[in-house]
This record gives C-alpha cells, sequence and structure tokens, in this order.
C-alpha cells in the first residue's frame, strides 16, 4: 500500500478505514474462539461494532485516560466530521461518537502505530467480554 498522508484525511475518510480494520480484529476474535456459523458470528460481533458498542467503548477510554492528545484529535476529528448517513436504530449524538471511535482506528492503522492499535483493539474485546457477563 502506498502511504497516505492521514494527517491531512478528514474524518469520514479515517472512520472508513478504521470501520474495517476494527472489524477483522472482531472476527479473528470470534474465530480464534471456535465460532463457525454465520448467523452466530455475525449476531456476536453486532455486541462489539454497534455503533453504541463502539460509543461506549470510547466514552470508557476517556474515563479511563487511556488516549493520548494525539489520538483524542484524530477521535475529535471523525466525532465532529459532516456525515451526510446516520446508523439505523441509533441516535445521531451515538452515531457521531461511533465514527470518531472508527476515525481513532483509522488514524492508528495509516500512522503504521500496529502495535498500538492491537493494543487498544484487545482492550475493546476485552472490556465487551466483561460487560456480558
Amino acid at each position: 500500500m502506498t502511504q497516505m498522508d492521514y494527517r491531512q484525511m478528514n474524518g469520514i475518510a479515517l472512520a472508513y478505514m478504521g470501520d474495517a480494520i476494527y472489524e477483522v480484529y472482531v472476527r479473528q476474535h470470534l474465530l480464534a474462539n471456535g465460532m463457525t456459523k454465520p448467523t452466530k458470528l455475525h449476531h456476536t460481533a453486532t455486541r462489539y461494532v454497534s455503533a453504541k458498542a463502539q460509543a461506549a467503548l470510547i466514552e470508557k477510554m476517556q474515563e479511563q485516560d487511556l488516549l493520548s492528545a494525539e489520538e483524542l484529535e484524530f477521535y475529535k476529528r471523525g466525532r465532529n466530521a459532516k456525515s451526510h448517513t446516520s446508523a439505523k436504530n441509533t441516535s445521531v449524538l451515538t452515531y457521531r461518537v461511533s465514527t470518531g471511535f472508527e476515525a481513532l482506528f483509522g488514524y492508528l492503522y495509516l500512522s503504521g502505530q500496529q502495535e498500538r492499535l492491537e493494543e487498544l483493539a484487545a482492550w475493546c474485546i476485552k472490556t465487551v467480554q466483561e460487560e456480558k457477563k
């Protein structure tokens, strides 16, 4: 992949990439845990990747002060981006916050911060698992 200047990308473009990247981590986790039935995979994945789940995760990250100033900046870029679409079954605010979550993951991926990306993805997966108990 050619190097892209993530610093110049708008929040929606970062979120587009981040959505796919986070989804891959979730899918790998589900498959590694032995899930193979498509319906079960999809249903379980939504607990991790829905707008509501992502908004809750980013809020917990902020409460626990997990994000650097630069990471917060890219989260806010996504959250504040003007989108011409909205999510089904959620409020505009929740959708915007989840877009910020995805933008954070897009920024980490495009800036080559693989270790940090894996750290936050693992934290998110663990946090969702703990909540379902």
